[in-house]
C-alpha cells in the first residue's frame, strides 16, 4: 500500500498523482491511498482526479476526514486500519519516486526483522537559489553521514516521514502512529527500535523532492523538526536510557 498524506497541496497534487501511478508493480499487488486532510478546493479536484485514475483500473482511493485530530499521524493511522498491503510506503506531496522504487526497496523485507526501509532524499531544485543550496547541503549531511554512520554501527536511526517503507506488523507492534508530537515519524521510529525492529537505510536509492524556496517556509519546516525533536526527547528519554 502506498499512502499519500496531503493537506492543501494545490500546486503539486496533480503532479503527485500522475507520478505515483507510474510506480511499477504487478497488477493486483498495489493499493494507493490518498489521505486527504485538505480544507480548500483541492478536495474536490483531487477527488475527481482519483476517480479518473480509478476508472483505468488502478486501485486508488481518496480518503477524507471530518475530524483532523492527530494531523498527519491521525491520517496515517486511519488509513492503516483499512490498508490491504502488509508493506506501507509513505510519500509526502512533493516527492516523486521513480518507477522502479518498489523493486529497489521491497527485497530487503525478506529479512523478517526489518521493520523499516528508508531511502535517501534527492533535491529537484538544489540549484534554484542560495537558500535551496544551503538546505540541500544540510540534508545531504544528515542522509550521507548521520544516517549511514548510525545504521552501519547498529545505532538507532529515524524514518524521515516520507520516502520509506514500513512493515505493517512493525507499526502495530510499536504502538501505531501517535499525534502528540510534531515529528510523529521520529516518535514511531524510536518506539519500533526499542521493540528490537531493525531499520535499513539505502543510501544508493534516491527519492527526489522539492526544497522550500522561500525563507518563511524553510523556517517553518526547521521549527517543526526542532520542536518535534525536543518533544520526542521529553517523551522518550527515560525509555531510551
Amino acid at each position: 500500500t502506498i499512502q499519500l498524506p496531503v493537506f492543501n497541496e494545490a500546486y503539486v497534487m496533480e503532479r503527485l498523482l500522475d507520478n505515483i501511478v507510474l510506480i511499477d508493480c504487478p497488477r493486483g499487488k498495489l493499493e494507493i491511498q490518498v489521505l486527504d486532510d485538505s480544507t480548500d478546493e483541492t478536495v474536490e479536484t483531487t477527488a475527481a482526479h482519483v476517480q479518473r485514475l480509478a476508472a483505468t483500473g488502478i486501485d486508488i482511493v481518496h480518503i477524507t476526514r471530518t475530524d483532523r485530530s492527530g494531523y498527519k499521524a491521525g491520517a496515517l493511522k486511519e488509513g492503516l486500519e483499512i490498508t490491504k498491503g502488509e508493506l506501507i510506503a509513505i510519500f509526502d506531496a512533493d516527492f516523486l519516486p521513480e518507477a522502479d522504487w518498489l523493486y529497489k526497496t521491497i527485497p530487503y523485507f525478506k529479512d523478517p526483522e526489518i521493520g523499516v526501509v528508508q531511502t535517501r532524499w534527492a533535491h529537484l531544485n538544489r540549484d534554484y537559489s542560495i537558500l535551496t543550496q544551503i538546505q540541500a547541503f544540510a540534508l545531504d549531511a544528515h542522509f550521507t553521514l548521520e544516517q549511514v554512520g548510525r545504521n552501519s554501527q547498529g545505532h538507532f536511526i529515524n524514518f524521515n516521514g516520507t520516502a520509506g517503507l514500513w512493515r505493517k506488523e512493525c507499526i502495530y507492534d510499536a504502538g501505531n502512529w501517535e499525534g502528540d508530537t510534531l515529528t510523529e515519524d521520529l516518535d514511531l521510529s524510536y518506539r519500533a527500535q526499542l521493540k528490537n525492529w531493525k531499520f535499513k537505510y539505502l543510501e544508493h536509492v534516491e527519492t527526489p523532492a522539492e526544497l522550500p524556496i522561500i525563507i518563511s517556509a524553510a523556517r517553518s519546516q526547521q521549527f517543526r523538526w526542532n520542536k518535534g525533536g525536543a518533544e520526542n526527547f521529553q517523551k522518550m528519554m527515560k525509555r531510551v536510557i
